[in-house]
């Protein structure tokens, strides 16, 4: 933190020309991609995430990022105020000054990018701490960055546990922005700390619980089981996003899960390097022990596991779990209720669509949602009506970087990705000048 805020009080990064900060930050996404195989393995070697999507979420997704704010960076103006004549006003975008990042182990290089690439476009020096279990990727990144022209101090990679590591970000004096995308728990460790420092601001994403919502007049339902499938399965279900709720319109119920047990049931769960397989391995032996205890959990409030719901190729020594589809599941059955951060689909039937939105809204969360419909109107009516950061229509998944992934209620404040995201990492300054 002592580096971070030396580099940006001398100005060898902050008082920069916007026009330098942009080839910085261009050299580090051709960077990035030119190691794109070898920042995918480290990835992989992490967090288990299968190689075909490690590839493109990690360092593609990476190096899109940082080349987006390369280009917005000198775009971006101050403005005049409409005053009286003899007076001009001015507001200017400031820097905050030191930000601190703590990403988890699902997508570190994704996530980290996401943070790092608009607070340095602005002109900021930043602390960053991974996950204890996903630093390969970050640190390697760090090297980058000094190889590519980011002067030293600018950008800090520091390892370590959440409690001490994380804590010691939160609880700092010298931390003027937390930028932080993980547990609501810990979110609440994070603002408890701001208040008990110096009110830093503190900008969570957080977990979610995501309906995905398929209507009887689907366009396709064979593409929206597939998609849908993908939706939840990929990366074992570790993704934040992930659409780990199915509301689906009682007279296609039993039609649509068995497409979707043939979709999951086709998925070849194995060892993420090796490329035939399509979904990796879960994080840890906790996560895959917290995984499982659902099961137990579903079972008992009366849900039925139709698919999956095991672990796999224990004999392996990796931690894989059965991509897992239960039916049967009631608005207050923990499986619809609580994030598994795993490869776990509840199933929810519904008859109208008042009773799909009252459904899609009864959780705590609102990060992500989905809709299959091809009814146009009902589709902006669902828009309006879910509360959620991104409602996706037709689809689930694959929004880029022009527009911003935030969430509501327990799923957090503040936006990554688009223009937005550059808010978080700037101070306005008014300039009341008497002319």
């Amino acid at each position: 933190m002592a580096s971070a805020r030396a580099a940006f009080e001398d100005g060898r990064w902050s008082r920069l020309a916007p026009a330098a900060r942009k080839k910085v930050l261009h050299r580090i996404a051709d960077r990035i991609e030119a190691e794109a195989l070898a920042l995918a393995v480290l990835g992989v070697r992490d967090n288990g995430t299968e190689m075909g999507m490690a590839l493109k979420a990690e360092p593609g997704s990476a190096a899109g990022t940082f080349r987006y704010y390369a280009e917005a960076l000198d775009k971006l103006a101050g403005e005049v105020a409409p005053t009286a004549p003899d007076v001009l006003g001015l507001v200017h975008r400031m820097p905050v000054g030191v930000v601190g990042a703590i990403v988890p182990w699902n997508f570190p290089l994704m996530i980290g990018a996401w943070k790092l690439a608009p607070a340095l476009a602005m002109g900021n020096s930043v602390v960053l701490k991974p996950a204890e279990t996903a630093s390969l990727s970050l640190l390697r990144l760090a090297e980058i960055c000094a190889d590519c022209g980011l002067p030293d101090g600018v950008l800090n990679v520091v390892t370590g546990a959440g409690a001490e590591t994380g804590a010691a970000l939160a609880e700092s004096m010298g931390v003027d922005v937390l930028a932080f995308t993980g547990s609501g728990a810990t979110g609440r460790k994070l603002l408890e700390a701001s208040a008990r420092s110096n009110l830093k601001r503190c900008y969570l994403e957080l977990g979610g619980k995501s309906p995905n919502i398929v209507f009887a007049d689907a366009p396709d339902l064979r593409h929206a089981a597939k998609v849908s499938a993908a939706g939840i399965f990929r990366n074992s279900g570790q993704v934040c996003v992930a659409g780990s709720r199915l509301l689906v319109e009682q007279s296609i119920h039993d039609e649509f899960v068995a497409l979707l047990v043939a979709e999951a049931e086709a998925l070849r769960v194995g060892d993420p390097l090796d490329l035939s397989n399509t979904i990796g391995a879960v994080n840890s032996e906790d996560q895959l022990s917290r995984n499982l205890s659902f099961m137990d959990t579903a079972r008992a409030e009366g849900g039925e596991i139709v698919t999956g719901g095991n672990r796999i190729l224990e004999e392996s020594g990796g931690t894989y779990m059965a991509p897992t589809i239960v039916t049967g599941v009631a608005q207050g059955h923990s499986l619809f209720q609580k994030e598994v951060f795993g490869p776990v689909l509840s199933v929810t039937p519904f008859k109208t669509e008042e009773e799909a939105l009252r459904l899609a809204n009864a959780t705590e969360f609102g990060l992500a949602s989905g809709v299959w419909t091809a009814n146009l109107s009902r589709a902006h009516r669902m828009v309006a009506g879910i509360r959620a950061g991104v409602v996706h229509v037709n689809t689930y998944g694959g929004a880029d970087n022009t527009v911003p992934l935030g969430g509501v209620g327990q799923s957090g404040n503040g936006h990554d990705k688009s223009l937005h995201a550059l808010d978080k990492y700037v101070d306005l300054k008014t300039a009341w000048i008497q002319l």
